[in-house]
């Protein structure tokens, strides 16, 4: 399946459920609950405070080398928005991709999802416990804090 079609599809428009694509065009679904839904505002809320500038954009699809996959918030500069406008899904990473951890998650598909989107551009990933707990990575690796955010989240 294309990530067109899954947009498209009117029996997945209204699903409880974070849809993403495996490389292989498989459908993956992980159920989010209202914890979730309120710490990606917080995140959210924090990155446009923080970077005074910008886009934030909730539930970012990016192409990655393992199918599409769905960053829970994610912070776009206005010269990124500039070029890639909000194609879907971006063919790279915006500057800034959250991936708030669920019970359903394992730590070794959340170290994949970070290396994916800082193989597609991103500069930093964050990844966010259900308690807010907040794990930050780049290219050189993990960090103490964020560097694009100066007091992260």
């Amino acid at each position: 399946m294309e990530w067109q079609a899954v947009i498209d599809n009117p029996l997945l428009h209204d699903l409880p459920f974070k849809i993403e694509l495996n490389k292989w065009g498989k459908i993956l679904m992980s159920p989010a609950s209202n914890n979730h839904g309120r710490l990606q505002y917080l995140i959210g809320s924090r990155l446009e405070r923080g970077k005074g500038g910008g886009t934030v954009i909730m539930e970012c699809s990016v192409q990655t080398t393992d199918g599409v996959k769905v960053a829970d918030v994610a912070w776009a500069s206005d010269a990124f928005i500039a070029e890639n406008g909000f194609q879907t899904p971006y063919k790279v990473a915006p500057e800034i991709c959250v991936e708030i951890t669920s019970p359903s998650n394992s730590k070794a598909e959340m170290e994949e999802k970070v290396q994916l989107y800082l193989a597609k551009g991103a500069k930093e990933v964050w990844v966010c416990d259900d308690r807010g707990q907040t794990r930050y990575y780049a290219h050189i690796g993990e960090m103490e804090r964020s560097r694009e955010i100066l007091d992260g989240f």
